[in-house]
Parts: C-alpha cells; structure tokens; sequence
C-alpha cells in the first residue's frame, strides 16, 4: 500500500488542523492506520491508532483529550483531527499502515507515508 500525508501547516496555538492520508494499491480496510510525529532532534512517536474498522481508537496520552484519528474505508483516508494545538505540537507528523496489527497496535508498521510538517507558533 502507499500513503500520502497532506495537510500539514504553520497555525497559531490553539488553532485546529486536520491531516489527511490517502492509500493506494491494496485494500486499505485490511491495515490498521496510526499517525506517528517526530519533532527536531528527537525520536518519532506514535501518536494515534486506529483499527480497520474505523470504529476502536487510541492515543498517546497527552493528545487524546485534543486529537481525533479516523477513517473512511470507501475513500482510502485516515484522518487526525488535532485541536487545541500547542507549540510542543510542532513536528513533521507521518501516517502508517500494517496489515497485522490489532487494536492498540503501535509499531513497527510495515507502510509509511511522506510525512507532513506541522508548526504551531506561540
């Protein structure tokens, strides 16, 4: 599968943002989707998590009261809904795919996408 990340932007803190994740190439229903970040100088985290169904999500703690990930099957997409963002939110945020992990599944993931850069100023 391939993915394209899209969406990203330079906003202000507490403004809103919504990345998109477009797949291709094989039936993206079969993958799980996660959204990944790496901010500079530190290592990529897992962010959220969303099963093949659309319907079980998770989260990194400190962004699950402000970020939403789903799904749209029919349109091959996830999507991370990120509300409320603050400066720490800044980084080049990356969607993935695997077709074995199961709910709560946070990596290794086989699929990655480009990567999309995200920068809230203060």
């Amino acid at each position: 599968v391939q993915l394209q990340a899209s969406g990203g932007g330079l906003v202000q803190a507490g403004d809103s943002l919504t990345l998109s994740c477009a797949a291709s190439g094989r039936t993206f229903s079969a993958y799980v989707a996660g959204w990944f970040r790496q901010a500079p100088g530190k290592e990529r985290e897992f962010v959220a998590g969303v099963s093949r169904s659309g319907g079980r999500k998770y989260y990194k703690d400190d962004v699950k009261e402000r970020f939403t990930i789903s799904r749209d099957n029919a349109k091959n997409t996830v999507y991370l809904q990120m509300n409320s963002l603050k400066p720490e939110d800044t980084a080049v945020y990356y969607c993935a795919a695997d077709p074995s992990g199961g709910y709560g599944y946070r990596g290794p993931y086989d699929y990655w996408g480009q990567g999309t850069q995200v920068t809230v100023s203060s």
